[in-house]
């Protein structure tokens, strides 16, 4: 008798047990050879391997979008920059003369050789503390009067006119009021920036409370809702992100003026850095404290974007 137990290839040694129970059935039927049909495969699945990870592939088209156009477009500035230079012969630097001042100029931006004489990092420093100032008591005032001013239709209508009036004039038309009430360049400097920095706070701020769902306010109405809790409870997380729209405002134009106002009062700041520079001559530094003011202005602005996106929340739909 012929028998025959065939294992399938590259699977495991089936267990013994199948093997006798194969044996016993070959026997019990009485068959005395195994024909072609009658070969017992035994075999045992193999085990499953897991799936590889695939990476996602990156997005260089986006990639490209993103990174290209700003490239082409700084790399057009720079060209018309050089077409200029080369055109007005001396009297405006190349961007390759410009960049080798700038390296002598940030090598060392914090040195001090007297009190009109320090580096580009002072400079900027006083200027952002001066901007901090007037910006800290303009928040300080204008948030809370924007949210009254939204609140109480009697404060809205009285107020409006004012505020209609006063907001388009100059920042700078406030300065000499500045240097005859405060008697001195930098209180000066900081009551301009703290004039120019309060209308967009207080505007977006009782923009946000009017058009925050009249349904909240007849829920807190029937509540029997204190004031207090109203303001903190339901108008505050409401009115939060047009509240930071008008601080991102109010910011980029502190940051505008404040170059302007030091350039007439003087002292320590970019904006007297720019003054004296030019007084000096020194065009490079003047187009390097340029492109400073333009680079701490974007800063600025994407970090109070940042801070906006981060408490703003869209509506769910249902």
């Amino acid at each position: 008798m012929v028998s025959a137990v065939l294992h399938a290839p590259l699977a495991e040694e089936a267990p013994s047990s199948a093997i006798k129970k194969e044996a016993a059935r070959a026997a019990s039927t009485g068959a005395t050879t195994l024909n072609d049909s009658e070969v017992f495969v035994v075999a045992q699945p193999l085990p499953r391997e897991r799936p590889a990870v695939r990476k996602p592939p990156t997005d260089w088209r986006g990639l490209a979008l993103t990174v290209l156009p700003p490239l082409f477009g700084l790399g057009l500035l720079i060209g018309i920059w050089a077409l200029v230079s080369i055109g007005t012969a001396s009297s405006i630097p190349s961007p390759w003369e410009t960049w080798k001042q700038a390296v002598v100029l940030f090598s060392d931006p914090f040195y001090r050789k007297g009190p009109n004489d320090q580096g580009v990092g002072w400079n900027v420093l006083a200027s952002l503390e001066r901007v901090a100032l007037g910006f800290g008591l303009a928040a300080a005032v204008g948030i809370p009067a924007g949210f009254m001013i939204g609140r109480f239709e009697f404060l809205s209508r009285m107020f409006n006119p004012l505020i209609s009036l006063l907001r388009p004039v100059s920042p700078l038309a406030w300065l000499p009021i500045g240097l005859l009430v405060f008697k001195g360049a930098n209180p000066a400097a900081i009551w301009t920036i703290f004039i120019c920095s309060i209308w967009p706070m207080i505007i977006n701020t009782a923009v946000g409370v009017q058009r925050v769902p009249q349904d909240y306010m007849n829920v807190a109405r029937v509540l029997n809702l204190s004031e207090w809790k109203i303001v903190t409870k339901i108008l505050f997380p409401s009115v939060l992100p047009y509240m930071l729209t008008g601080v991102r405002l109010a910011v980029g134009t502190a940051w505008l003026v404040i170059v302007a106002a030091e350039m007439l009062t003087g002292g320590v700041g970019i904006g007297f850095w720019v003054w004296d520079e030019w007084n000096n001559l020194n065009v490079k530094n003047i187009i390097i404290a340029i492109f400073v003011i333009g680079i701490v202005g974007l800063v600025l602005e994407y970090a109070l974007i940042k801070i906006a996106t981060a408490f703003t929340f869209e509506e769910v739909k249902s």
